[in-house]
C-alpha cells in the first residue's frame, strides 16, 4: 500500500526542511515582488530603478552560480590547484568590465544587448544575429545549473531519478520569471547572495575546526603516501587509499588539462614509450589549455548577456561603475570557500571519485558535511541541509538570471522589435510570459541530456561561447568608432559559432562515453574519441576554444571593417560621445528616445 509522503522514506529531515524552505521563500519572494511589475519596463530592466547595493547583490547572486557553489568544490577535490583558476579568472572578468564595458554600456539605454547592437549601427538585421547568440550562450549556461538541480534533488531524495531534479527547478524558476520579470526576481536574487554565502561559509568553518584546518589538509595532500592524520582526534585511513595515485594534483597546470593527452598516452602499448610522451606533451598542452581558460573566464564575463542586462537597471552609468566594483568584493569573499571544500573533501571523502555525473565529485559541498553527523548527530544534517540550500539558491538564481536574458530576447526583441513593431507594452508583457515558458520547457530538455558532464567544465564552454561573441563585439564596439556592422557580424559569426561548434563536438564524444541512458543516446558520436585520442591538441583547442576564436573575432572585425570604412555610421561621433560623456552633461541618445515612446513608456 502507498502511503501519503512516502516518497520522503529515507530522507533527512533537516536536510528536506532547509531545501523546502528555500524554495518556499523564493516563490513567496517573486510571488509578492511581481505584484510591483506592472510595466514592461519593470519587465524588462526593473524601471532603472535599483539601487547600487542591491544590484550588487543581485549580480553576485546571479552570478555565483552552481558551477561556483558546487562546480569549483569537485573541480579542486579532482584536478587540483589548477582549477583554482575558476574562482580567480571568474572575479577577475568583472575587471574588465569595471573599466571597459559597465558604464558606457548603460549610458547608451538600451533595454537589452540586441538593443544597443541595433542602436550602435542602425542596423535590424544585427539585433537578430545578436539575439541568436543571447539563446546560444544561455542555453549552453543553463545545462550546468540544471545539471545542479538534478544533482542536488537526487541527493536529498535517493529514491529520485536526476531528470525529475531537472524538472521539479525548472518549473520552480520558470512561474517566478514568468510572473514577475527583472524587478520581479532582483529582490530574490539579492537574497540568494547571502544565503550562499552563508552556506558555503559556515560548514567550513565547523568542518575545519573537527578535521583539521586548511594547512593540515593540504599538507596531507602533499603526501598521499603518508598514513599519518591531519589532527591527532581523527580517525583516517592511509591517504594512499583515499586520493587517486596522481602526482600532478598539486602542481600548477596539472591535470585538469591533461585529458586529452592522458587519452592519447593510453593507446600507447609500450611502457616507456608512453611514458616518454606524457612528459614530453603534458605540460605544453596543460599550459595550452590553461591560457585558452583564463582567456575565456576573464573575457566570457564581459559577454555574459544576463549579466549585462543587469547594469541596465541602474540609474545611469556612474551607478553601473559602483555596482560593478561592489560584486568584485562580494564574490571574492564568496570564493574564499569552495577550493577548502575540495581539499578536505580528497581526504575524507575517496568514495566520490568512483561515482560518475550526479554521483561525482560535484557533489562534495553536500556531501562533506553530512561526516558531522557520526560525531555531532542532528549537527551534520542541520549543516547538510544548510549547503543544501545553498545549493538551491545558486543554481535558482542563475537560471533565473538566464531566463530573464533570454525570455526579454524572445519578447523584446523578436517578437516587439521584429515581429510586431507595433505591440503595445500590454501585449509585450504577455509575451514575455509565453517566451518564459517555452524558454524554460526547452532549458529542462537540455539539462536532462548532461548529467556525467562536470558542471564548472560546461560553464567554462559557455564562458568561451561568450568571449568569442559579445565580448569581442561590445568591447570594439564601445572603444573604436570605425567598427562597421559587417565587421562586427563577421566576427561575431565567425569566433562565436567556431566555438559553439567545437565545444558541442568534445562534449558528445564524452556523452557516447557515458556507461548510462546518455552514452545509447549519443553512441553514434563514439567513434570520435578515437580521434580525439590521436589528436590531442585538436582536442584541447576545441574542448576550451577561447584561445583562437577570441583572436580570430576580433581579427576579423577589424579587417573586415577596414575593408567596409565607408559604412560606418554616420552618426558615429554623437554616439561615441553618449558612450563616453558624463551623465551630467545631459546627452540623450534620439535612438533610445524613439523606440521608449514607440513602445508605450
Amino acid at each position: 500500500m502507498i502511503t501519503p509522503f512516502a516518497f520522503l522514506n529515507g530522507v533527512d529531515p533537516w536536510i528536506f526542511a532547509f531545501s523546502f524552505v528555500t524554495v518556499a521563500v523564493t516563490i513567496g519572494m517573486g510571488l509578492w515582488s511581481a505584484r510591483s511589475s506592472k510595466t514592461a519596463s519593470d519587465f524588462f530592466v526593473a524601471g532603472r530603478s535599483v539601487s547600487v547595493g542591491w544590484n550588487a547583490s543581485a549580480i553576485s547572486g546571479e552570478y555565483l552560480s552552481a558551477a561556483s557553489f558546487m562546480g569549483i568544490a569537485g573541480m579542486v577535490m579532482s584536478s587540483g590547484y589548477d582549477a583554482l583558476w575558476y574562482p580567480v579568472c571568474y572575479a577577475c572578468g568583472y575587471l574588465f568590465l569595471l573599466l571597459f564595458i559597465a558604464g558606457p554600456l548603460r549610458r547608451f539605454g538600451a533595454y537589452t544587448i540586441p538593443d544597443f547592437a541595433e542602436g550602435r549601427y542602425d542596423s535590424p538585421v544585427f539585433r537578430k544575429i545578436a539575439v541568436v547568440f543571447v539563446l546560444f550562450i544561455g542555453f549552453f549556461y543553463t545545462m550546468p545549473q540544471m545539471k545542479a538541480a538534478g544533482t542536488t534533488l537526487a541527493y536529498i531524495f535517493p529514491g529520485m531519478p536526476y531528470w525529475g531534479g531537472v524538472v521539479l527547478v525548472g518549473a520552480v524558476i520558470t512561474l517566478n520569471v514568468a510572473l514577475g520579470g527583472m524587478k520581479g526576481i532582483t529582490l530574490v536574487q539579492a537574497v540568494q547572495y547571502w544565503v550562499k554565502l552563508f552556506a558555503i561559509s559556515a560548514p567550513v568553518f565547523v568542518l575545519m575546526a573537527v578535521f583539521g584546518f586548511y594547512n593540515g589538509q593540504l599538507g596531507a595532500n602533499a603526501a598521499p603516501t603518508e598514513a599519518a592524520p591531519v589532527t591527532q582526534n581523527v580517525e583516517r585511513k592511509p591517504l594512499v587509499q583515499k586520493a587517486p595515485k596522481d602526482s600532478y594534483w598539486l602542481a600548477p597546470f596539472g591535470p585538469l588539462t591533461t585529458k586529452a593527452v592522458n587519452a592519447a598516452a593510453a593507446t600507447i602499448k609500450d611502457d616507456t614509450a608512453r611514458k616518454a610522451y606524457l612528459e614530453e606533451h603534458q605540460r605544453p598542452y596543460s599550459l595550452l589549455y590553461t591560457y585558452s581558460l583564463i582567456m575565456a573566464l576573464v573575457c566570457g564575463t564581459a559577454g555574459l548577456p544576463h549579466i549585462l542586462v543587469r547594469f541596465y537597471t541602474n540609474p545611469d552609468g556612474a551607478a553601473a561603475k559602483r555596482t560593478t566594483m561592489w560584486v568584485m568584493i562580494l564574490i571574492g569573499v564568496f570564493y574564499v570557500f569552495p577550493p577548502i571544500f575540495g581539499v578536505i573533501g580528497r581526504n575524507l571523502m575517496p568514495d566520490l571519485y568512483s561515482g560518475i555525473g550526479a554521483k561525482g565529485t560535484d557533489k562534495v559541498v553536500l556531501e562533506l558535511p553530512t561526516l558531522l553527523t557520526a560525531k555531532f548527530g542532528v549537527l551534520g544534517s542541520i549543516l547538510s541541509g544548510i549547503t543544501c540550500a545553498g545549493a538551491f539558491a545558486a543554481f535558482m538564481s542563475t537560471f533565473s538570471g538566464l531566463l530573464v536574458s533570454m525570455t526579454g530576447a524572445l519578447a523584446h526583441d523578436v517578437y516587439g522589435r521584429m515581429i510586431k513593431p507595433t505591440a503595445t507594452a500590454g501585449e509585450r508583457m504577455r509575451m514575455f510570459k509565453w517566451c518564459a515558458i517555452l524558454v524554460g520547457g526547452i532549458a529542462v530538455i537540455l539539462g536532462c541530456f548532461v548529467e556525467p558532464l562536470e558542471i564548472a567544465f560546461m560553464v567554462g564552454q559557455a564562458f568561451a561561447i561568450a568571449a568569442a561573441s559579445y565580448f569581442p563585439l561590445l568591447f570594439m564596439s564601445v572603444w573604436w568608432r570605425g567598427m562597421t556592422m559587417k565587421g562586427a557580424a563577421a566576427g561575431m559569426l565567425t569566433g562565436g559559432l567556431g566555438s559553439l561548434v567545437a565545444a558541442a563536438l568534445t562534449n558528445v564524444a564524452t556523452l557516447s562515453l557515458d556507461p548510462g541512458p546518455m552514452g545509447k543516446v549519443f553512441a553514434s558520436f563514439k567513434p570520435m574519441n578515437v580521434f580525439w585520442a590521436a589528436h590531442p591538441l585538436l582536442r584541447i583547442l576545441c574542448e576550451q576554444p577561447a584561445i583562437w576564436a577570441v583572436p580570430l573575432s576580433i581579427g576579423l572585425m577589424v579587417v573586415v571593417s577596414k575593408l567596409t570604412a565607408d559604412q560606418v555610421p554616420g552618426n558615429i561621433r554623437m554616439k561615441m560621445l553618449v558612450l563616453h560623456a558624463p551623465e551630467k552633461l545631459g546627452l540623450k541618445q534620439e535612438y533610445i528616445q524613439e523606440h521608449s515612446a514607440g513602445a508605450g513608456h
